[in-house]
């Protein structure tokens, strides 16, 4: 009897060893945002801090802005890639003030040449630029994914 009792005992300790093995773990990582958003003083545009991870996940690229001469005039130029339309059809692109932050700028443009938007107004020469990821970017500002 003693032996049989000692087999029970076994088997309740290995029943129980299982089920508890299979009970959902608690999730002790704190969720991290991909985007902070700051509002910007005297102004409706937010300023964008990325993490690294999010910069890599939407292979995020950027490009400076150079001056070039059209025409005769020198002209601000920007790869047309960094423009961005919003729902009133105003021109704008995304400038890389520090690394990982962004901020949108509003662009007159005169005209696109290829790949190129010559601008009328917008960022000075040697600008960072964003030319890949700018979608994302005026997602996350606005929220449009929501």
């Amino acid at each position: 009897m003693r032996i049989k009792n000692r087999w029970i005992i076994l088997f309740l300790i290995i029943a129980a060893l299982q089920l508890s093995a299979c009970a959902q773990k608690q999730a002790s990582a704190e969720k991290i945002s991909p985007v902070q958003l700051a509002t910007m003083e005297g102004s409706d545009l937010k300023r964008l801090v990325l993490t690294e991870k999010a910069a890599e996940r939407i292979d995020l690229q950027t490009a400076k802005v150079q001056e070039e001469s059209v025409n005769g005039i020198n002209r601000i130029v920007v790869p047309y890639a960094a423009v961005i339309y919003d729902l009133h059809g105003e021109t704008w692109l995304y400038t890389n003030p520090e690394p990982l932050t962004y901020v949108r700028e509003a662009i007159i443009i005169d005209s696109i040449d290829g790949d190129k938007a010559i601008l009328v107004e917008g960022p000075s020469n040697g600008t960072e630029v964003v030319t890949v990821g700018v979608a994302e970017l005026f997602g996350a500002e606005t929220g449009v994914s929501k």
